[in-house]
């Protein structure tokens, strides 16, 4: 968009007097801040009057902004929802994020199944599932799944469950794990009764099984059967070591959130602790960024509404540490999502402030031990990315992206995109290219394959989005780097500088030089090599660029290799494709058994005619 193309005083005469959201780009296009209001005219407006006090952040923001754009709702709180939507998308510069974005690990009881299972699930469903959680380690919900089957043998596998069927039992019964209704090991009603149990179990009713398994030890030791004791003795400590982990935190038996914020002049940290039927069943903390001269209420509050829009559980209570501006309308939304309402406490006194204040306990415990660790991060990271602005005289690097290309053997030609920002790896915007155009090993043709679909791509799609609607997602190839890193010297960087003026992109192209023993050992840069210290922080993260893309170039080439390579003796019957294939499996179980079945046999399979298994049987006793 150019200057003539957007006058900033005339576009705020035409804001209207409504709700709704807006969104402040700068001469890039990119967009920097997202806000909502419920009169756009007058908060827009504010930010360019002279004569409403600004902080220093809000004032750099300002004076970044080359044109705005907005979106009328029907109400604030649709303000308020649209807001989160847009600034999940988008993370602008200058909003204060939450810098994780966790889903936490459930236990799901498929109560809904004749034969209900136990899964681990990172989604809360509205199902006929029970879900207990959320849990903070992935492990812990694993290790108490693997000790649900041990004790009460209740299935985990996929296989639907039919009356009367005769399936082969999965390894999980040879190891005394599951019952195998699959193959009718168990009526309905007791497999109930073992879930009803595992229910019991999973509510933090530990005594029955810890009675019950001690009794059984006893009598095997007695018994002299040392084996099945120890394998009991196991057991009890597995369940002991689940129930200490369920900490008892209140005589109330209700579902809470309890939130608490630490925060100092650059840094924040929101402490979490998740209540569950009176139990804290875990803790996490988050940093915040972008807190610089905000207070901690307006730090919580973009906290709360970040972390609620992704969440898939909302509990009845969220006790927090302060009071937010904008508590009602949150509390609207909130219930709103839940389905039932949802309340935002701050206690003053008792059990539940002592609660509050163990959290913020706990958050500033965190943010003073990962003062030093955050500082070595960001030298890490950012530090690194000005380092080498400084070596290539260059300013504003945010994302760089690295090509590698992969031949091996001769088999199939692939390249690899690897994407950093900040100092930081972005593994979603990694893309992977098989070659098309060229045949044979020449590493620059390929090299200029790859960068000349990149760029046409992002291109393409910039296009399109141009052409659509604000709420249209951009696509994964229309950001474009700062700078781009060629692994390799001047050739390399020449076939890159040859792609862009074709295509008539101005970016810069560093060339990443390795010496005779395939180490890193300057920047090859304006057709003049630049030698880098090896203990800096640059040269560490320019030797990371390259082997994450020769790493991730290598993984897919292998893939591709893998999947060549897999290949069944049936394929080469005529008439048996995957479908065909995979029914003769399930049947049989193995090859040896297909070789050894006759005609009539083979035809017991439903998806094999006469004529088919005709084929098969001549196939084997041919050869």
């Amino acid at each position: 968009m150019q200057e003539s193309e957007f006058n900033i005083e005339e576009e705020l005469r035409k804001l209207p007097h409504s709700p709704g959201v807006y969104l402040m780009h700068d001469k890039h296009d990119t967009i920097i801040y997202v806000g909502k209001a419920i009169d756009l005219y007058n908060r827009v407006h504010s930010y360019f009057r002279t004569s409403t006090k600004k902080t220093v952040k809000i004032q750099k923001m300002v004076s970044l902004i080359h044109h705005f754009e907005y979106i009328i709702t029907d109400s604030e709180l649709e303000a308020l929802v649209l807001e989160n939507n847009l600034i999940k998308e988008h993370r602008p510069k200058y909003n204060t994020m939450l810098k994780d974005d966790k889903t936490y690990p459930y236990i799901k009881v498929t109560l809904g199944e004749e034969y209900p299972r136990v899964l681990f699930s990172r989604l809360m469903k509205k199902d006929k599932s029970r879900y207990f959680g959320p849990f903070t380690s992935a492990t812990s919900v694993k290790d108490t799944i693997d000790l649900i089957c041990k004790l009460y043998k209740v299935r985990t596998c996929s296989r639907k469950i039919e009356p009367g069927m005769q399936e082969r039992p999965c390894l999980n019964y040879h190891m005394k794990q599951c019952d195998a209704p699959c193959m009718s090991g168990i009526s309905k009603e007791e497999y109930r009764t073992h879930v009803e149990q595992a229910l019991k179990f999973l509510d933090g009713d530990y005594k029955p099984i810890l009675r019950d398994l001690t009794e059984k030890m006893e009598q095997a030791s007695d018994a002299l059967d040392f084996e099945e004791a120890i394998r009991l003795r196991d057991l009890i400590t597995s369940v002991k070591a689940v129930a200490q982990k369920q900490k008892i935190t209140e005589s109330s038996t209700e579902d809470k959130d309890v939130i608490a914020i630490a925060k100092d002049e650059t840094d924040a940290v929101v402490q979490v602790f998740f209540v569950r039927d009176g139990k804290l069943i875990g803790r996490e903390h988050y940093y915040m960024t972008g807190v610089n001269e905000q207070t901690e209420s307006e730090v919580l509050e973009s906290f709360v509404k970040q972390y609620y829009a992704g969440t898939p559980y909302l509990p009845r209570t969220i006790m927090l540490s302060t009071e937010l501006s904008d508590a009602q309308l949150i509390e609207q939304w909130l219930t709103g999502r839940r389905g039932g309402r949802v309340y935002l406490v701050v206690p003053k006194i008792g059990t539940k402030e002592k609660l509050v204040e163990l959290a913020a306990k706990n958050a500033w415990l965190v943010l003073r031990q990962d003062k030093e660790r955050i500082a070595r991060e960001k030298e890490r990271t950012i530090g690194a990315v000005r380092q080498i602005e400084e070596l290539l005289s260059l300013q504003g690097i945010s994302r760089m992206e690295a090509f590698d290309i992969s031949n091996i053997s001769g088999f199939e030609t692939v390249g690899s995109m690897v994407v950093y920002e900040d100092g930081k790896p972005k593994r979603s915007d990694y893309r992977k290219f098989k070659i098309k155009s060229v045949d044979g090993p020449n590493d620059y043709a390929c090299m200029r394959e790859v960068l000349t679909r990149r760029f046409l791509h992002g291109l393409s799609e910039k296009e399109e989005r141009s052409e659509q609607a604000l709420d249209q997602a951009y696509g994964s190839f229309t950001k474009f780097p700062d700078v781009l890193m060629m692994d390799g010297g001047k050739g390399q960087v020449n076939i890159a500088k040859e792609v862009l003026a074709e295509l008539s992109l101005d970016i810069p192209v560093c060339g990443m030089v390795k010496d005779d023993n395939h180490r890193t050992r300057g920047l090859y840069f304006e057709n003049v090599e630049i030698p880098i210290d090896r203990s800096s922080e640059a040269f560490k993260l320019i030797t990371r660029i390259q082997d994450e893309a020769h790493r991730f170039a290598i993984e897919y080439h292998r893939s591709l290799r893998n999947k060549s390579s897999v290949k069944s003796v049936l394929d080469d019957i005529k008439g048996v494709g995957p479908g065909r294939r995979k029914a003769l499996m399930r049947k049989f179980g193995s090859l040896s058994e297909i070789k050894n079945a006759d005609i009539e046999t083979l035809m017991e399979v439903p998806e094999i005619p006469r004529h088919i298994a005709e084929e098969i049987y001549a196939f084997f006793h041919t050869q």
